[in-house]
């Protein structure tokens, strides 16, 4: 499935809030899915690490960085994890690196930007809450939907079978 929020929206468009234009795709996985999984973490990507080591199917981490621009919270080694454990998808409200490299990796991936720096490693960060991105709550259980045309969020899990 190519374009799957269009069709998302043509359906549950009163069950679906779109987060703001600012992510792009540096996964190999253009279209994914699943059930939200939270972390809050300011340059610091231990708690990524961790989340991202464990079993992961059906899932999307969504990382709340704070929009922090000068590092980066997830690189190739730990979204390689991610594809190893399962894994969907993880959405960054911050920066990813060795972007190349991402692109060959069997996972879905969007972040606001890029940035070749690391973070610090001093085990900070928290784990399943309720974020706020530009105003849009995200929930832990709560659901993403990702493709081309942006990120999405529902409160349930939507079907996607008969689009």
């Amino acid at each position: 499935m190519l374009d799957l929020l269009p069709d998302l929206f043509d359906v549950y468009g009163d069950e679906l809030i779109l987060l703001p234009p600012m992510f792009t795709s540096f996964g190999k996985q253009e279209c994914f899915w699943g059930e939200v999984v939270t972390v809050k973490c300011y340059r610091d990507n231990s708690k990524v690490k961790q989340l991202l080591a464990q079993d992961g199917r059906g899932k999307v981490l969504v990382v709340d960085g704070q929009g922090a621009m000068d590092c980066a919270l997830m690189g190739d080694m730990i979204a390689q994890s991610a594809a190893d454990n399962g894994w969907h998808g993880v959405v960054i409200f911050g920066c990813v690196r060795d972007v190349a490299t991402l692109k060959t990796i069997n996972l879905g991936v969007k972040a606001v930007g890029a940035n070749p720096i690391k973070t610090e490693k001093k085990g900070l960060g928290e784990v399943d809450l309720a974020l706020e991105i530009y105003g849009v709550i995200i929930s832990p259980h709560s659901y993403i939907y990702a493709d081309a045309n942006g990120v999405a969020v529902s409160s349930r899990a939507l079907s996607v079978l008969n689009l």
